[in-house]
């Protein structure tokens, strides 16, 4: 049997098949490509496709993609789905990838997938570097700048995070990362901890790779990427503990959970999520798909993706691990705390629903029907003149906003229940508010057709009505999504993808008065930028 090794180091990620052989052989009938395409095609899928799919094929956002389903389908309609998408919201890439590509991925889903190797305790131990020593950090920030009102930004494609002063508008650094960073997350002041001076000053990114890195705010821009380490071949999310002292980031390959010391970034205990889903079968490929720390309890939160099981994790004695696990329903993804951090909101997009964990009695509270394939993003909270405090969504399956009361203790006759739905001119991925903005912002990128995945809207938190569609970009190939507001609320920073060459830093976030909803700057410069973090409103847990 002709056996083939992934060589993903063009981009260093190493999804851990290049250490074991893989089959490109098929059936002497079945679809095959030559071991260069093989390898090429794999690293494509692993980049574009995994996240919905799964490194295994068996489906989770995205349907089923092994050869049973796939061969039924044959090479011409597949090729159609890649290049066209569809209505139930997967995107279109006649735009991303050339006939070429997309030709071999349709080979490619049709052959058995390959399946990765697992990645030990002391392999992880052993990616953990430091390039500033902690006792070299320094007492006070040596730049001179406001450093709470700093945004965090992802630069996806070029597998770096830009440190942008929110004051001047003025890009400060550009700091390697991993490949694909998919979160970043810094200290957050908490309740059950004393507030430290410097909360807010640490951040740390998860890249599609499985590095993590830490990012100290308050060093000179040279030295601002203080240590590294790598958790898994293909991860999601991260977070750090209420006292500082450790930080979680959660695999999709392997499926495990791994928490480290948040100083070194040194891994200290590992867990697989490997286990039975709520119907009772067992899921190998059981993802960690969202990582939170609760505001008021001294635990992790672990949502599982494809098994819907929440798990709450005590981090007080790693020895001897608490994990109380909270059944709900597939497949689990996004979510956020409601605004007093007992209550976390997270989507089982699978199911529709809006799934609510009460983090204090650490059991399911509520399930929600909402529209179709929910995706918070990072959420968004607000007060309704009706409802009382309430939670929204966008969904990637259809142009609408479900909004659902979450106070259960002030309102407990709207609590998780639908207050209202606002319809959109197309499925979004994120949505986002501020306690100072009359506003409510979604974006629509999954929407297929360019003008409508440009745009973002705006809606009022009063008369629900959208009250402005604004235009982003109209610029070729370009799309339009995140919202962050600044730290007094006073403005919206929006991004803007380059989909046709994203190796070219042409991407750009584009700020916006949040009162009258007019463009007030451009910052250019910027590779395919995604998530943006406000560090004062993300360490405070604003909306």
């Amino acid at each position: 049997m002709k056996k083939l090794k992934f060589g993903l180091s063009v981009i260093g990620l190493a999804i851990g098949m290049a250490t074991a052989g893989v089959s490109t052989a098929a059936p002497a009938k079945g679809p095959t490509l030559s071991e260069k395409v093989f390898e090429e095609t794999s690293l494509l899928y692993f980049q574009r496709c995994a996240g919905c799919h799964g490194v295994l094929r068996k489906g989770a956002t995205g349907k089923n993609l092994e050869p049973e389903s796939t061969l039924t389908k044959g090479q011409v309609r597949l090729e159609k789905i890649i290049a066209y998408g569809t209505e139930g919201g997967m995107n279109n890439f006649d735009d991303i990838f050339s006939k070429e590509q997309i030709k071999n991925l349709a080979t490619f889903i049709q052959m058995e997938p390959p399946v990765p190797p697992e990645m030990s305790l002391a392999q992880m131990k052993s990616f953990t570097k430091e390039f500033v020593a902690p006792k070299d950090y320094p007492t006070k920030p040596l730049h001179g700048r406001n450093w709470k009102n700093f945004f965090v930004v992802i630069e996806r494609d070029a597998g770096t995070a830009a440190i942008i002063d929110g004051d001047t508008k003025e890009i400060i650094t550009h700091i390697n990362t991993g490949y694909a960073v998919h979160v970043i997350k810094g200290t957050e002041h908490h309740k059950t901890e004393h507030p430290k001076d410097e909360v807010g000053r640490f951040w740390y990114t998860i890249g599609r790779d499985g590095k993590v890195n830490k990012i100290d705010l308050w060093q000179t821009p040279e030295k601002m990427l203080v240590a590294e380490t790598k958790m898994a071949y293909d991860a999601r999310d991260i977070a750090v503990s209420g006292d500082g002292k450790y930080v979680i980031a959660g695999g999709y390959w392997p499926p495990h959970f791994v928490i480290m010391d948040a100083v070194t970034l040194d891994p200290l205990k590992v867990v697989s999520t490997r286990g039975y889903n709520t119907k009772g079968d067992y899921i190998n490929e059981a993802r960690v798909a969202a990582i939170y720390t609760s505001p008021i309890q001294s635990s992790f939160i672990v949502a599982v993706k494809e098994t819907g099981q929440m798990l709450q994790v005590d981090y007080n004695d790693l020895d001897n691990l608490t994990i109380t696990s909270m059944a709900s329903a597939e497949f689990l993804h996004d979510g956020f705390f409601d605004p007093t951090g007992r209550y976390f909101q997270i989507a089982a997009n699978a199911s529709n629903k809006m799934v609510v964990i009460d983090t204090k009695t650490r059991k399911l509270e509520k399930m929600i029907d909402v529209a179709k394939l929910p995706h918070p993003g990072p959420g968004a909270n607000w007060i309704d003149e009706e409802c009382g405090p309430v939670g929204g969504t966008t969904h990637l399956g259809e142009g609408s906003v479900s909004i659902w009361g979450n106070d259960p203790i002030g309102h407990p006759d709207q609590a998780w229940k639908l207050c209202y739905e606002v319809e959109t001119d197309g499925p979004g991925v994120f949505i986002r508010t501020h306690e100072t903005s009359d506003y409510v912002w979604v974006d629509q990128l999954k929407h297929p057709e360019p003008e409508v995945q440009q745009s973002v809207q705006v809606f009022d938190k009063k008369t629900h009505e959208i009250v402005k569609t604004i235009r982003v970009t109209e610029e070729e190939g370009k799309a339009a999504l995140h919202m962050e507001f600044n730290d007094d609320g006073t403005e919206v920073w929006v991004s803007v993808w380059n989909r046709v060459d994203a190796s070219n830093p042409t991407g750009e976030i584009v700020v916006y008065d949040a009162k009258t909803l007019e463009e007030k700057h451009r910052i250019k410069g910027l590779t395919t930028p995604t998530g943006k973090f406000n560090v004062y409103n993300r360490m405070n847990h604003k909306t």
